[in-house]
């Protein structure tokens, strides 16, 4: 079994968006730690599926972020089930969850699920929009949520998502200081190694995604985060 706590990059992709068959083998074979699929619209069984079909053929974790639990399906090493901690809709909290459980639970290896305290951070992404998300936190709000998730909550996990923007490196330092078990990712906005490598200064594990379908040359290059950390 792999172990999540010493990741240090993962590349993220979307089922729904188009990677030629020489990106991904660059991306697989980069060594980065992971890859996770997952995104935030047209998530479905078949883009998902031949996603997954198509990067098991390398050697590296595979991981599936769960948006909708028709796209749930074996084969993965592990399975990220968010839970939006700043939403105000109960769906994104854990009733994607209780879906998920009335249907699989009798087959599930929880040693394969990781809970997620997700914190969604980005007013503008379609992310924030789909969940509710209250987007507009202070210093102050985001180290209370990190104090929840650790000494509360107990998740292993509590990700930073900015989807699509970069974020606030103060609130991502902040976060980092209240966390002593819980796993700090963050995601969002990152298009170089000087992004990556800032964000990698205070988060364990740090999530590239967009730029893999904008410039996979920076995309890669953000990889090079693991010789310094």
């Amino acid at each position: 079994m792999y172990d999540i706590t010493k990741w240090k990059h993962i590349f993220k992709l979307d089922p729904a968006k188009s990677i030629s068959d020489d990106d991904l083998e660059a991306i697989c074979m980069s060594n980065t730690d992971a890859i996770m699929i997952g995104g935030t619209d047209n998530v479905t069984e078949d883009n998902v599926i031949h996603l997954m079909s198509r990067v098991r053929r390398y050697p590296l974790p595979l991981a599936l972020e769960v948006s909708n639990v028709e796209s749930v399906m074996p084969g993965f090493d592990f399975y990220f089930i968010p839970t939006v901690m700043n939403s105000n809709d109960t769906t994104y909290h854990n009733g994607i969850l209780l879906e998920a459980l009335k249907q699989f639970g009798h087959v599930i290896n929880f040693e394969e699920v990781i809970f997620e305290g997700y914190l969604i951070l980005n007013s503008d992404s379609k992310v924030a929009r789909k969940t509710g998300a209250q987007t507009e936190l202070n210093i102050e709000d985001v180290e209370a949520y990190a104090q929840m998730a650790n000494e509360l909550y107990h998740f292993p996990v509590m990700y930073l998502e900015y989807s699509g923007a970069y974020g606030d490196i103060e609130k991502v330092k902040a976060v980092s200081q209240m966390l002593t078990e819980t796993q700090l990712f963050y995601g969002g906005g990152i298009s170089n190694l000087g992004q990556a490598q800032e964000m990698a200064d205070f988060a364990d594990t740090i999530i590239v995604g967009n730029i893999i379908y904008t410039d996979i040359k920076k995309a890669l290059k953000t990889v090079k985060i693991k010789e310094s950390n």
